[in-house]
């Protein structure tokens, strides 16, 4: 099974940037949809971002023109950089990859954001 080790999550204050980053240790990990989801205290978990195997991108509406997803298929990695931090985005965000093809899918453990002054 695919394996996902999310990074770089941490404390910010409202405005700040973070940029989180999902390794994955597959070797076919271009063929995936990787997603990045985030999940409140009390809350659903739902979808950030996506970028498909042909680079297309997708947001919510509540982080749009906030955060950036990119991926690098040489390495291996998903990127989500996150600016202008409000305290809303404070949630375990989660990396997610998903094979149309098989149907095969994989998450990260999950890093912690916390936006606070």
């Amino acid at each position: 099974q695919a394996q996902l080790v999310e990074s770089g999550g941490g404390l910010v204050q409202p405005g700040g940037s973070l940029r989180l980053s999902c390794a994955a240790s597959f070797t076919d990990f271009s063929t995936y949809i990787m997603r990045w989801y985030r999940q409140a205290p009390g809350k659903q978990r739902e979808v950030v971002a996506l970028i498909t195997t042909n680079n297309i991108t997708d947001y919510a509406g509540s982080v749009k023109g906030r955060f950036t997803i990119s991926r690098d298929n040489a390495k291996n990695t998903v990127d989500l950089q996150m600016n202008n931090l409000k305290p809303g985005d404070t949630a375990v965000y989660y990396c997610n990859a998903f094979q149309a093809s098989t149907g095969e899918g994989s998450w990260g453990q999950g890093t912690q954001v916390t936006v606070s002054s």
